[in-house]
């Protein structure tokens, strides 16, 4: 499976600090330390969950959890958070807005997977399986395009179908959607996977074009700020 070029991430000297993890569904907790246990030994995760800000956000769009998104953060802060991973791609962008409002570096998860996607090519495919997620993420590729100097035009997939498996319960259905998605993308420069719970299906089958997920670029560029 193709993925974004990038220098070994693995550093084997220990690392201290620690790194909050904002999350919206607790099936990120055990990922993100995986890969804190594969890339990062000796770092420290605080883990904070919060599914009713994603909730907000597809009620009444990102914007509607920001408020609750800033409290969050806020209390977290209080208690000594130095820097902050938001997991949850829907409220990434209020996180980062929160986060320099409280004075404290808040990243998005996908924003590394971005800047990789850009670099391969304007053509960028976009598999998300939450609707209230698709303008936070063409938003955010059009930014890191724009930094730059690039284009970009992203192309979007909506599975909604598959968002109602991982909802049930059903993480091997979930999957396979996203597999079959990416299975059938033809003639673009780079696929992204927009939630970071898509992450399993890139194992399931073979693709030629680079397929691109946000966990483990995420907290690199996290792991960085601590």
């Amino acid at each position: 499976m193709a993925d974004a070029p990038a220098p070994d991430i693995r550093d084997d000297r220990p690392q201290g600090g620690e790194l909050t993890l904002l999350h919206t569904a607790m099936v990120h907790v055990p990922v993100f330390d995986g890969l804190r246990d594969e890339d990062h030994p000796g770092l420290e995760l605080r883990h904070l969950v919060y599914p009713e800000l994603l909730g907000r956000a597809q009620g009444a769009g990102p914007s509607g959890a920001a408020e609750a998104t800033k409290t969050v953060l806020g209390e977290a802060v209080a208690e000594g958070a130095t820097a902050v991973l938001c997991t949850c791609s829907t409220i990434g962008a209020i996180a980062e807005a929160a986060g320099a409002e409280l004075g404290v570096p808040v990243l998005r998860v996908d924003r590394p997977m971005a800047v990789a996607a850009v670099a391969y090519g304007p053509r960028v495919v976009v598999i998300a399986a939450l609707e209230s997620t698709v303008a936070s993420t063409t938003t955010l590729l059009h930014e890191e395009a724009a930094r730059a100097g690039r284009e970009v035009s992203p192309r979007i997939v909506l599975l909604d179908r598959a968002w109602k498996l991982f909802e049930s319960g059903d993480p091997v259905g979930y999957h396979w959607a996203v597999a079959e998605a990416i299975e059938a993308v033809e003639d673009v420069d780079a696929i992204v996977l927009a939630q970071a719970s898509m992450t399993p299906a890139t194992e399931l089958v073979p693709s030629k074009i680079p397929v691109l997920t946000s966990p483990r670029m995420g907290l690199a560029a996290a792991a960085r700020l601590v």
